[in-house]
Parts: structure tokens; sequence; C-alpha cells
């Protein structure tokens, strides 16, 4: 599916991230692996640290924090959002939507539109989307687009496969009319054949959680979850990635007669660092140009790797400069997602703690 959106911009970015930092080494101990299988491992995969939430942090948490830090700072005026977005795979509750619950809590108006949005790797771009299709109404010139994630809940600490990328975390987008912004294209896939390639199998209505789905089992290759934890399948993932977000880029190229050379940066989801690493040479595009750095600094957020990702790596350049970038997201679903846009002068773009 191709979208085109005229007259839209991202004005600001903040990111939230947990104060609480882990260590790879911090877990060595829990897998069924030597010290030196797992430092091994470490090193390919970018493994480093990660940011966790407290056992008693929710979604809801991370972005009323954030939310509070850009009323404070002046950089978001509560009394102009018309909608707030949230994409997220960890809600509060089953209902109501925790997007609902935040308006309840900072005190939002009556007149605010709410949605939560069951999305994950691909989250950001689905998020934009979402906006962007609010902000074609007259009656709606700012949206609120929040990712949040605290994933590490279902993470088995016995899990090498998985535990040593996970991250939690939010970031808030601000989205806004603006008539002298260039177009910006999205491009948008999904595969549901493949959607157990990355599943928690138990604690929905198909199957509810029980002292059953909380035992833990031997997946085979030496790591340990339950049915209640995130099961990747890893050899699935990283084919689906390495064949079908290149062809992505490349339609990209043809449909809008663009090269690389026309792109400034790729701010993709990163998974692990080797992955980003492949899809980068596989592409020909410079490394550089494909940032993989944050998920062995604050580890695999879902939906929030890619705004941290802008965060991290243009912060304050962004203030000040303009952009061409491909924003891309691809994970659970199976989803893929490209926008192609500009970032242009934004009004905030900076990472804080949750504490």
């Amino acid at each position: 599916m191709y979208l085109k959106f005229k007259n839209k911009k991202i004005t600001g970015i903040l990111s939230v991230v947990p104060e609480n930092e882990v260590h790879f080494a911090d877990g060595i101990k829990n897998y069924n692996f030597s010290e030196k299988q797992s430092l091994k491992l470490a090193k390919i995969m970018g493994y480093g640290s990660t940011r966790i939430v407290n056992e008693d942090t929710c979604v809801s948490d991370l972005c009323i924090f954030g939310l509070q830090h850009l009323f404070t700072e002046k950089l978001l005026n509560k009394d102009d959002i018309d909608a707030i977005v949230l994409v997220t795979q960890s809600p509060d509750y089953f209902l109501p939507a925790t997007s609902n619950v935040i308006a309840g809590e900072i005190g939002l108006g009556e007149d605010v539109f709410c949605i939560d949005i069951n999305q994950g790797c691909a989250g950001y771009e689905v998020g934009l989307m979402q906006a962007y299709m609010l902000l074609d109404q007259d009656s709606i010139n700012t949206v609120v687009l929040l990712n949040a994630d605290v994933l590490s809940k279902k993470v088995s600490l016995k899990d090498r496969n998985s535990r040593p990328l996970v991250g939690d975390g939010a970031s808030i987008t601000v989205v806004q009319n603006d008539q002298e912004s260039k177009e910006s294209d999205l491009f948008i896939k999904m595969d549901g054949s493949g959607a157990k390639s990355l599943i928690i199998p138990a604690g929905g209505f198909k199957l509810p959680s029980s002292e059953e789905t909380r035992l833990h089992k031997d997946d085979g290759t030496g790591n340990m979850r339950s049915d209640d934890h995130l099961r990747m399948v890893g050899d699935a993932v990283f084919n689906f990635v390495q064949t079908k977000v290149p062809q992505m880029v490349y339609d990209i190229y043809e449909n809008l007669q663009i090269s690389d050379d026309d792109v400034d940066f790729y701010f993709f989801h990163q998974p692990n660092k080797f992955m980003l690493e492949k899809l980068a040479d596989k592409l020909k595009v410079d490394r550089a140009k494909m940032p993989n750095n944050i998920v062995g600094k604050y580890g695999n957020g879902s939906g929030i790797t890619v705004p941290l990702n802008i965060c991290e790596n243009l912060g304050k350049k962004s203030l000040n400069n303009t952009y061409k970038v491909i924003l891309g997201g691809f994970g659970v679903g199976l989803t893929w997602s490209m926008i192609v846009c500009e970032l242009k002068k934004l009004s905030f773009c900076s990472i804080i703690n949750y504490k």
C-alpha cells in the first residue's frame, strides 16, 4: 500500500527512557550457556545495556511523565492538543484504552479524540499514518503521537534470544498541519501468515494465563521461557527483514524517482546491531546513514526505536537543520512500513530519564 500526505509536519520529538540501566553481563548467569559463548554472541549482536522499568511502572506512567515535561518546559500547550494516538502492545488494561487514561490524568477536554493502536516494531509509521489522517480534518491541527511499551515484563530472564535486547520506554511526537511542508510518502505491507514468528502465546482470550502457561520450557536451543513470554522465531524474522525490507526501499526509489544520494538518513527500527549492519550492506548504504547504536545502549523498545534513534543521532542538530529521511519499522505482525519525509527544524528533539 502506498499513501501520500500533504502539508503535515513532525514539529517535535521527545523520548522517555527508564533511569534503571541493566547491563548484559548482569544477566549472563541466568542463561544455560557458557560465559564465553554468551560474550561471543554479545559482540556479534551488539548486546550492551538496556533500560528497564520497575515492576510498578506502566505505559501511562512513562507517557504522562513525558507530557508533563513538555508542558512544564512550555514546549507543548495542553490546550492545543486535538487528538492523542497511542501505539502500544503493553497497555495498562484490557479496557479502557490507555490513551483515555492518559488524557484523564493530564486533564484534557472532552473534545480531544483518543485512540489506542495495537502495533509494535512498525508502530511509529502506523501511528504517523493515523496522525496524518486525523490532520486531514478541519477541526484538528495538533496530534500527539505516543509510542510506548514495557515489554520487559513479558520476556523471560532465561531467554538469551530476547532478554539482552528488550528495552522499555516511550516517545512523544507532535504532528501538526504545515502548509510549507513537502509531501510525506508512506509505504506499508502486512503478512499475517507470519504472525506467529513474533508472539506472546498466552494472556489473551485465545489462551488465558494459567499455572500451565506460566511453566518454563526449553525451546530446544537452551533458552527457557513460558507461554506467557515473548517468543521469536529468530531465523524467520531475520530472513523476513533481509528480503522484504530491501525490496520496499527499492520500491521507494522507483516510485519516488530518488536514490540513496537523496537520503540523508535511514532511521530504522533496531532489533539488533547485526541485523542493521547486514541490511545496510545489502542496500549498499553507508552504515553511518543507517544508525545502529540504539539497541546496545537502550535496548529494543519496539515502536519507540525510530523516534529514539532520531533523538539520539540528531538531537539538537535537528533544531536548525532539515534532513531528508526514510523512517522504517519491521517486525511483529508481520508488518513492514516506511515513511519518506523531511525533518525540518524541530522545536525539540531530546531524551529524558524517567525517575
